[in-house]
């Protein structure tokens, strides 16, 4: 961990072999033991992922355009569907962790353009998982929710949370 100004950034380094053979150990070494402390809200938005994966210099593709590092990402979102909570917003790092799961395009003008219809179901499923899963934390978290929903483009009514 490297200290930031105000939080510490917790920086999980994954290489190419790791993502190669669908490995999570390095995460799993960092967040399994804030788990069974119960310190996860103190590392709320402190994630980032260094990824190391070789690429020739003529390769154009963006690292969520990588098929081996689209599908780590996926396995990962199945073990830990909370993840969101603790990646480190303002980095950009929900955009690229969003990139990993949503179809999407990138244009060189108007860059990433997520399928409209895939993110939608992304950004409710995530609004279903990590209601439940901050309830079971005890963590209030409407605000937190429409916050990240809001960083995808969406906007939720506060009546929404009410069906939950």
């Amino acid at each position: 961990m490297s200290s930031g100004r105000s939080a510490m950034t917790i920086a999980i380094a994954v290489n190419a072999d790791q993502l190669n053979t669908l490995d999570l150990s390095p995460v799993r070494s960092v967040l399994d033991p804030l788990v069974q402390k119960g310190n996860l809200l103190a590392c709320e938005q402190q994630l980032q992922f260094q990824i190391d994966f070789p690429r020739e210099p003529e390769d154009p593709r963006e690292l969520s355009e990588i098929p081996e590092i689209r599908l780590w990402f996926v396995r990962l979102d199945a073990t830990y569907p909370w993840l969101p909570f603790l990646l480190d917003w303002k980095a950009g790092e929900l955009a690229r962790y969003t990139a990993m799961l949503v179809p999407h395009q990138f244009h060189p003008r108007d860059g990433i353009q997520f399928n409209p219809e895939a993110l939608e179901i992304f950004v409710m499923s995530k609004v279903f998982v990590l209601g439940q899963w901050l309830k079971t934390q005890g963590i209030a978290g409407n605000s937190r929710l429409k916050s990240m929903t809001q960083l995808l483009g969406y906007e939720i009514d506060d009546a929404f949370f009410d069906l939950l």
